[in-house]
């Protein structure tokens, strides 16, 4: 594996770009384009922006080089305060660490975006790749990158991946839909939803695929049982509360992720409601502590752990100068079948399930 290393001889695709030409055009000295390059501190805003920019219009590319740079894969995280971000970690570990690299990981507190920061990071630090989970990096980020020649696969992306990246995610559809049939099939009608952004790819393919099993079984959508919330236990307990709290409260609630789904859990010991007999709760992910709840979770799995991996081996193979034969791979998902679901109470109540 060619690993991108020191700006000992640079060129580009076209013309053989060299520290020079660029500096030339740019209009500065060749240390500093240096330092851009390295993305090294003490260049100006505007400086750092022209050079960038010449960069970009005349398409350099850092050479092979015979030096090796840092043996890192950097993972990004929009942030790292769910446990599924370290089933990702553990599927690039697996793959990396066998070819001699670290894994690096790193968070966007919280954005889709990167900061500049992160950038000038990033470039500094030289990895052979980056996995960016669930993230939208701009097209000059992109550039950047490549033009340093650190390979870049997005992982769950949060929105359509522009056709040349490539990117690795999960059938989210099809894992709603699974999750509502399963409930329709054990006779709930009465099926509320709680997704998370609407800005995330992933959660609007859930929400679709719930809505096609609906449609399917010829069930007219509610809109008051469809809640929006974020993807953490104070999320599903908040929606799950306003859900029990309707004056026809649903018999199941489909989370667009397994820490929702926890909160579901929490809403309704709050409301004295009983997880399966009064209430069904389906997740989404299959983390290793939905089997330990109880009831343990019935939930679909999204295979974390080999989107990481698969993810690491995009990376790995773009660092070597392989394209990969797709730029879009989606792993299967799968419905787990455990307690937390069963058919709706004959009789019920409405103020049966308002909190008391």
């Amino acid at each position: 594996m060619t690993i991108p290393g020191p700006d000992t001889a640079y060129g580009s695709r076209r013309g053989g770009l060299t520290v020079a030409r660029i500096a030339h055009l740019a209009g500065v000295s060749a240390p500093t384009v240096s330092k851009v390059l390295n993305g090294r501190a003490g260049v100006a805003s505007e400086t750092r922006r022209r050079i960038e920019q010449v960069i970009q219009d005349h398409g350099y590319r850092r050479q092979e080089q015979t030096e090796p740079g840092t043996p890192v894969v950097e993972v990004v995280f929009q942030s790292l305060d769910s446990p599924w971000a370290l089933e990702i970690i553990r599927g690039v570990s697996q793959v990396v660490r066998p070819r001699g690299l670290a894994v690096a990981v790193s968070e966007m507190c919280g954005q889709l975006t990167p900061d500049d920061a992160w950038t000038q990071d990033v470039l500094a630090r030289r990895p052979a790749g980056v996995v960016a989970v669930s993230a939208k990096l701009t097209e000059q980020q992109t550039t950047q990158l490549a033009s340093r020649a650190i390979s870049l696969v997005i992982l769950d992306p949060s929105g359509e991946p522009a056709h040349e990246i490539p990117s690795v995610g999960a059938t989210n559809w099809n894992g709603g839909l699974a999750a509502a049939r399963h409930l329709l099939e054990l006779g709930h009608r009465r099926i509320g939803m709680i997704n998370g952004p609407a800005e995330l790819l992933c959660c609007r393919a859930r929400l679709d695929g719930y809505r096609a099993a609906m449609d399917a079984a010829g069930i007219a959508l509610d809109p008051d049982l469809v809640r929006v919330g974020p993807l953490y236990v104070d999320g599903g307990r908040t929606e799950a509360m306003a859900l029990l709290a309707l004056p026809d409260p649903p018999t199941a609630v489909f989370a667009a992720n397994d820490l929702q789904a926890l909160g579901v859990y929490e809403a309704a010991r709050l409301a004295d409601v009983r997880v399966p007999q009064d209430l069904s709760v389906v997740g989404f992910d299959d983390l290793p502590l939905g089997q330990w709840i109880g009831p343990s979770l019935t939930t679909v799995r999204q295979p974390l752990l080999e989107m990481g991996a698969t993810a690491a081996d995009l990376v790995l193979s773009l660092a070597d100068g392989r394209r990969p034969e797709h730029h879009r791979i989606e792993l299967a998902t799968t419905l787990v079948i455990r307690d937390s679901t069963t058919s709706p109470p004959a009789r019920r109540t409405a103020t049966k399930h308002r909190r008391r």
